[in-house]
């Protein structure tokens, strides 16, 4: 009776040891499965040079699938608008590099070293350094995304907004060409800095936001000019009839970047004819442990108004 109950007692825990190892090889393939996915191979080349500002390089890094679409997307490494040379964790962009995107993720000199406005004309250089050399990174230069969160979706859309054709006049021929881009897809941008709202960036005086006071250079301590720059920087104004398709994806408990920076810039949109699709993350802050996988949707837009369109 007492070898029986042993017996019984042993099958138990091997069967017991058995559901435990299935659950731990099911758990190590899905984590590998999921490591893999976000470190495709991929051909990259760091710091290729398309300005400079202040006696500095301006550097992108490209970013080559192994099976290129032939289009590419503009990549604003950008936060609080500060950006470091070389500092891109590839991974993140990788739900829209499986999708054959060639991907050129753009630095610019830190504010306050650099001014926003600076900063704004640096990114369109960008953009037309891209386009310029579109054939070399075998991209359409007529098919060109941008992408970006907080001050990087903010850059994306002053690009949107008012990024156009160069001067045909100059003698680089860099900035000859246009730095319109054809699709949009960010995160929670900033679009109307003269009216913050609730954000706790509103110093309640309607000045520049608090923490940015030295970003826009010395004068905007001087109201009447912060009320040109902030204009002049704010992508709400420059809504046109050409307004690429654009997909923000916005937060509703952001209180740097409040909701309504988003849904305004929507409904102008709107009366424009213009096609701005707003996801609001509910719960969401100044970004959101998801967000990775919000990619995957920024690569179904672009496949809707880049890729399709171009076949």
């Amino acid at each position: 009776m007492v070898i029986f109950h042993s017996m019984k007692v042993l099958r138990v825990l091997r069967n017991l040891l058995i559901a435990v190892a299935a659950i731990i090889l099911v758990a190590l393939l899905l984590v590998g499965g999921v490591w893999l996915y976000f470190h495709p191979r991929l051909e990259v080349t760091k710091g290729v040079v398309y300005g400079h500002r202040q006696g500095q390089d301006l550097t992108i890094d490209v970013l080559r699938p192994p099976h290129p679409n032939g289009i590419g997307i503009v990549l604003m490494a950008s936060g609080g608008w500060k950006s470091e040379a070389g500092s891109f964790r590839h991974w993140i962009a990788a739900p829209i590099l499986r999708r054959g995107y060639t991907v050129f993720v753009v630095y610019h000199i830190a504010q306050p070293k650099a001014t926003i406005m600076e900063i704004t004309d640096d990114v369109n250089r960008a953009v037309r350094f891209i386009r310029h050399n579109a054939a070399q990174y075998g991209v359409d230069p007529q098919r060109l995304g941008v992408t970006g969160g907080s001050s990087g979706g903010h850059l994306s859309l002053m690009i949107a907004t008012k990024g156009g054709p160069g001067d045909a006049n100059a003698t680089d021929p860099v900035d000859r060409e246009s730095s319109a881009v054809q699709a949009v897809a960010i995160f929670y941008p900033p679009t109307d800095l003269l009216n913050l709202g609730t954000s706790t960036e509103n110093p309640g005086d309607g000045g520049p936001p608090k923490t940015f006071v030295n970003a826009f250079g010395p004068t905007v301590t001087n109201l009447a000019a912060w009320k040109i720059i902030g204009h002049e920087m704010s992508p709400i104004y420059y809504i046109r009839s050409n307004l690429p398709p654009s997909l923000i994806y916005h937060g509703d408990a952001d209180t740097l970047v409040t909701l309504d920076q988003s849904q305004r810039f929507q409904a102008e949109a709107l009366k424009q004819g213009r096609n701005v699709e707003l996801v609001v993350h509910h719960g969401g802050k100044h970004g959101w442990l998801s967000m990775p996988w919000d990619l995957f949707k920024f690569a179904n837009w672009f496949d809707r108004y880049l890729r399709q369109s171009a076949k």
